[in-house]
């Protein structure tokens, strides 16, 4: 299966509603405990929700939509 493929198969997805990070770690610690306990930060669920999230190679950064946001 290639990297931008969907697995069919059943998965159980984590709830990122039930993630919970310890404020007083340091930034990188955190983010990689958010990231272990969400398993997949592209594919998980939000309560009934499943977020599927893909990124257009072609399409605008995440810093060119943000300054369209933000200006």
């Amino acid at each position: 299966m290639s990297e931008n493929e969907i697995s069919t198969e059943p998965i159980e997805l984590t709830d990122i509603r039930d993630v919970r990070v310890d404020r007083d770690l340091p930034r990188g610690e955190r983010v990689a405990e958010f990231v272990r306990q969400l398993r997949d930060p592209y594919h998980y669920k939000c309560g009934k929700l499943t977020i599927t999230a893909h990124f257009d190679e072609s399409g605008p950064t995440l810093e060119e939509c943000l300054i369209q946001l933000f200006t």
